[in-house]
């Protein structure tokens, strides 16, 4: 990421909440835990259905997502009833049913943005539905998060980081002041829609495991610049969370600032930012492509 001075050591953290469980069980615990540092994060929220259940088709489709499972320890880290949502049980919604909890992630300074409305089904479906059905979902989406919240989003993190040109047209006329979509090593332009782009360059710990994914961070970090880690609502504030503990541990005896994204967006030089197109590629530790 950029080495300006003001840039050095700057870590923005980036919480996804994917499900009902994650929202319920894991933003609290990662409120404990962040508190405890008086670190301020940026949470992407999941607003609508919660549809896990449905990854079962993912199962028998792709091995990798099996392999991927067994790895996690997916029922450890999601809880069984998740399995079931969206098939053998009711979609119980995501934030919507937990809006004093939104209100509590507010209400401690860290910054709240848009994720998805219907996570599994974007994360499995999107290249395959219409642009109708996408317009339809970002609609649902902002609809409930300016319920949540009082206002509309400022940016947006696409699910599993799963975009294509449908999807970054339809971007454009939102207007966010920035978006966090992609996996790449430097803040970008996006092409065509001129949106700046903060990405996701650290690995997640579901993808490389623990504690070897503390150790592949602190071995990027040690670099000095900004860099932004993807974190999950159901990972490292489910079972993980002790190891969550350890890697803001290190990072902070490196003498690292923790900061949100839209801080991060305010610190980049955005007049030397490189316009880039990204591509879908599939990375180490995930069953399905993500843009990069």
């Amino acid at each position: 990421m950029p080495s300006d001075d003001k840039n050095k050591k700057v870590l923005g953290i980036k919480i996804d909440v994917d499900t009902y469980h994650g929202m319920k069980n894991g933003v609290p615990r990662l409120l404990n835990i962040l508190g405890n540092y008086d670190i301020k994060s940026t949470f992407f929220l999941s607003i609508g259905p919660d549809a896990s259940g449905r990854a079962i088709l993912q199962l028998i489709k792709n091995p990798r997502f099996l392999k991927k499972m067994v790895r996690t320890n997916a029922v450890g880290l999601y809880g069984l009833r998740t399995a079931l949502y969206g098939t053998l049980l009711p979609s119980p919604m995501i934030a919507l049913s937990f809006p004093e909890i939104v209100q509590e992630i507010l209400s401690q300074g860290h910054e709240v943005q848009f994720h998805a409305w219907d996570h599994r089904r974007w994360q499995d479906e999107v290249n395959r539905r219409s642009t109708q059905w996408i317009r339809d979902w970002f609609e649902k989406g902002i609809r409930g998060f300016a319920e949540l919240t009082g206002q509309p989003p400022s940016a947006f993190g696409a699910p599993a980081w799963a975009i294509d040109d449908r999807v970054m047209e339809i971007l454009e006329d939102y207007r966010f002041d920035y978006l966090s979509c992609t996996r790449a090593r430097k803040p970008f332009i996006h092409e065509k829609i001129g949106v700046v782009e903060i990405p996701s360059d650290l690995p997640c710990f579901e993808e490389v495991g623990v504690p070897e994914g503390i150790s592949s961070v602190t071995s990027i970090l040690k670099d000095g610049d900004m860099h932004v880690l993807p974190v999950h609502a159901e990972v490292e504030g489910g079972i993980w969370s002790s190891h969550f503990i350890d890697l803001l541990e290190q990072v902070t005896k490196a003498g690292y600032r923790f900061t949100t994204l839209s801080e991060i967006r305010k610190l980049l030089p955005v007049d030397k930012l490189t316009v880039r197109k990204y591509r879908m590629e599939l990375l180490p530790g995930r069953s399905v492509p993500c843009a990069v």
